[in-house]
């Protein structure tokens, strides 16, 4: 099919080991191993608790419309994530708590929305990201496009791609590449744990803090 409108079939779920492995890595440390540009900006985190660790299910929409949200939602399989590129759109929800509900019940682990929610209430302990919230509901005539790549706030995610979101935001990756991340992540996460042991010191020389300074030039 053309693009513009095209069903994909469903990604495979990520390994249960490797979604279970990524429940304690925090995303600063996943986005310092991958460079530090890669991650979505600007969204915000409607769930006041639980975390988010799954496997995209994309979903692009034309701004203001969620038929195909509808679609995608008879799709879901436990573990997956609805990734939803609403182009940025922020003036019609384009989900809301009958969609989350209904969702849930299927198995959806959570939510990632490049435009606008309602029902804002319900997502509180539900993974929720999205840019906004208005009360304006969505049209439903299409076209959209399901499990095709999507771009969420400047991050491109692919259908299949493992997403974790916390509290600092939310970074998606390809299975391919977790195994070797999970262990750049623990190797960043001891190396930070060495240098909190080190401030909780209170010598005023800091190992870490010294090589980055004279690095650039600003020792005294």
């Amino acid at each position: 099919m053309l693009p513009g409108l095209r069903i994909q079939p469903a990604p495979a779920l990520a390994p249960t080991h490797l979604v279970e492995a990524f429940r304690d890595v925090v995303t600063p440390h996943i986005s310092d191993s991958i460079g530090r540009h890669i991650g979505a900006r600007g969204l915000k985190r409607y769930n006041q608790t639980g975390k988010l660790v799954g496997t995209a299910l994309t979903v692009k929409t034309r701004p203001g419309d969620n038929l195909f949200i509808y679609k995608a939602m008879t799709m879901i399989q436990p573990g997956h994530v609805l990734v939803i590129d609403a182009q940025g759109d922020t003036l019609n929800a384009v989900i809301g708590e009958l969609i989350k509900l209904y969702a849930q019940k299927r198995g959806c682990v959570g939510f990632v929305v490049n435009g606008a929610i309602r029902d804002v209430a319900s997502f509180d302990s539900t993974p929720c990201y999205a840019l906004d919230v208005i009360h304006c509901g969505p049209y439903k005539s299409g076209p959209g496009e399901i499990n095709v790549p999507v771009s969420i706030g400047g991050m491109l995610v692919n259908p299949g791609d493992i997403v974790v979101g916390d509290e600092d935001g939310v970074v998606a990756f390809a299975q391919e590449h977790a195994e070797e991340l999970l262990a750049a992540a623990r190797t960043h996460a001891a190396h930070e744990e060495r240098i909190k042991a080190e401030i909780a010191t209170g010598n005023p020389q800091q190992s870490w803090l010294d090589a980055v300074l004279e690095k650039h030039g600003l020792t005294v």
